[in-house]
């Protein structure tokens, strides 16, 4: 059974639920007391400042201020009337009421399948990240009651839902083709609701330790396979390359010999050089006085230097 979570990174109707501080709210319970307290001066009667007073904090409700990030959604007696913000507005106290304030900023949200099976029942740990703004606050308001939470479950659900007939190759190969399967996916769900999915980035893919170790040592095994196979080529190459010198040495002895010249030099030019020739390319080739020569060169060469002679056969 697969056990997932959702973590939420921000509630849009925190600012709702813990309002901030209403300076135009203040300034009228204020200002109804002013002239409540000068009616009282003027008349030296008690209760022009009691009713000012009064009437001060029945109308402190009346007016609310909006971020330029939010919208508030007003009922009237528990029906919508309307949208207000952002900035200032006013209510009719006792008989709107201010439900919900709606956040249209990007929302990012974090989301994960945990041990959610593949189409060839491999188990993996998906974490992605959600992001998504509401296009239209009437919709998220009225159409569902918690469209966060919507939002986190529908995303988790797509995320199960495509891991479940998708191959662990494909999630691993392919992850912008499902980031954007994704996408589609979540927003034809969420658009109902006034919800716009900008984007889905999957952060983070884990297999089972024992899948990655044998992955892994599949992959060497796959390396040193198309290693040989380039070996084996260039053997075959150099096989080539081989014969069409020896066609060519065929029938032109004194190219051949050339050939065994420029091997011995190379080999000799070298200190210290150790050259070992079958007795047969000696005979053969005519090398028995080349060969002496080499070698008596090669020995004036290393006591100019210093160094013992070395033996040539």
């Amino acid at each position: 059974m697969a056990v997932t979570s959702i973590r939420r990174t921000q509630d849009p109707l925190v600012s709702a639920a813990m309002p901030g501080f209403n300076v135009v709210a203040v300034a009228v319970l204020i200002g109804a007391i002013l002239i409540g307290g000068t009616a009282s001066l003027l008349l030296r009667n008690p209760i022009p400042v009691i009713v000012f007073g009064v009437l001060g904090v029945l109308l402190m409700p009346a007016p609310r201020i909006a971020q330029q990030w939010e919208r508030a959604i007003v009922l009237r007696f528990g029906r919508y009337v309307g949208l207000r913000g952002p900035g200032l507005f006013f209510i009719v106290p006792f008989v709107d009421r201010v439900s919900s304030i709606i956040d249209q900023r990007t929302i990012a949200t974090g989301f994960a399948a945990e041990q959610t099976l593949t189409a060839d029942t491999v188990p993996v740990n998906v974490d992605a990240v959600l992001f998504w703004m509401v296009h239209d606050a009437e919709k998220a308001a009225l159409e569902v009651q918690d469209y966060e939470q919507a939002i986190s479950w529908a995303a988790q659900t797509a995320l199960r839902d495509i891991i479940g007939r998708t191959t662990l190759t494909d999630l691993l190969r392919g992850r912008e083709r499902i980031e954007q399967e994704l996408q589609t996916l979540i927003d034809s769900r969420s658009t109902a609701w006034g919800v716009t999915v900008q984007s889905v980035e999957m952060r983070d893919i884990v297999i089972p330790l024992s899948l990655q170790d044998a992955m892994s040592r599949e992959a060497q095994a796959s390396r040193e396979k198309q290693a040989r196979v380039i070996l084996g080529q260039a053997e075959v190459e150099i096989a080539k390359s081989f014969e069409l010198a020896a066609e060519s040495y065929k029938n032109n002895p004194t190219a051949l010999h050339l050939r065994a010249m420029n091997m011995l030099y190379e080999g000799l030019k070298e200190k210290g050089a150790l050259m070992l020739i079958p007795s047969s390319a000696v005979e053969s080739m005519g090398m028995g006085g080349l060969m002496g020569s080499a070698a008596m060169m090669q020995r004036e060469l290393t006591t100019q230097a210093g160094n013992p002679p070395k033996e040539v056969s």
